[in-house]
């Protein structure tokens, strides 16, 4: 088990299904399970290269699909990576789409979330410590936009932004809910952004998402969620996001020069003389350095 210290490397994290870590030109150097502070993450984290870059993928739900959405230890996923010294995190999602122009197949680079959970830890700083963070603007847009960039030059069809809306599953929406979401002009609806991104933007990562439409929802009459439909689309869009990956991880510059490597400058409001030291210790790999 690797302890609370943090490795010196930078990476690039990807956190989506298993077969994202099995894409041809990946090589694998090896996996580490790690135990945080905040429990362990959904399965050993598999590091290796692609091309020049190193990475870490994490399987969301655990090898085989184990974890539904709600059982998954977000917490414990964003702290591993930090631990790891990932500092760019692209999440893979598969969504289903509220806009006929989003077809299912298209490749959307998400801009904006709506939460829609109710049982999720939603922050690190919850235990005699208080931050808030800004998150008006949710996902990196230096890394959006390489993501976005290379999906174009690929020839694939992907979307420059969106509103994903994240529902508490496991079940699919209503068909009520499914209006409901388009009214507010959404884009797409899932089940695992959240609270992933606001995790994320306190660790100070720079996030963004690869959405994967496989479906209509069940807002149009002619449609209904068939999961075998769903899985087969959902196939075909990971092969084009291996792809994505691929091209943009060589595209991702050493240095950040965005704001997602501060985003806790001033965040946090709790006097530090009343800040335990096992908060400090628990919170290290987060926010050491605001917290000495």
């Amino acid at each position: 088990m690797l302890g609370a210290s943090l490795m010196s490397e930078r990476l690039i994290g990807i956190i989506g299904g298993s077969g994202f870590y099995q894409m041809e030109g990946f090589e694998i150097i090896e996996e580490r399970k790690i135990l945080t502070p905040f429990g362990a993450p959904s399965d050993a984290i598999v590091i290796g290269r692609l091309g020049d870059k190193k990475v870490a993928f994490l399987p969301r739900h655990g090898k085989g699909h184990r974890l539904s959405p709600t059982a998954i230890n977000y917490c414990a996923n964003i702290y591993a990576m930090k631990m790891l010294g990932v500092e760019r995190l692209v999440s893979i999602s598969a969504v289903g789409s509220l806009k006929e122009e989003i077809r299912p197949g298209d490749l959307v680079i998400v801009d904006q979330f709506i939460d829609r959970t109710k049982f999720r830890p939603q922050t690190f700083f919850d235990d005699g410590i208080t931050a808030h963070v800004a998150f008006a603007h949710p996902v990196c847009s230096d890394l959006s936009s390489i993501l976005y960039s290379t999906a174009k030059s690929l020839g694939l069809v992907v979307h420059n932004g969106g509103t994903y809306v994240c529902m508490e599953g496991p079940a699919f929406s209503t068909r009520a809910e499914s209006f409901l979401y388009r009214q507010w002009g959404a884009s797409l609806i899932g089940m695992t952004n959240m609270p992933e991104a606001k995790l994320a933007r306190e660790a100070e990562l720079c996030y963004s998402t690869i959405a994967l439409a496989t479906d209509y929802d069940c807002w149009r009459e002619e449609e209904h969620v068939d999961i075998e439909t769903i899985v087969a689309t959902l196939k075909k869009n990971v092969v084009n996001a291996q792809r994505v990956l691929k091209a943009a991880v060589e595209r991702i510059p050493g240095d950040r020069k965005c704001g997602c490597a501060n985003a806790l400058s001033g965040a946090i409001m709790t006097d530090g003389k009343l800040i335990s030291k096992e908060t400090k210790k628990k919170l290290d790999a987060i926010a050491g350095r605001y917290l000495k």
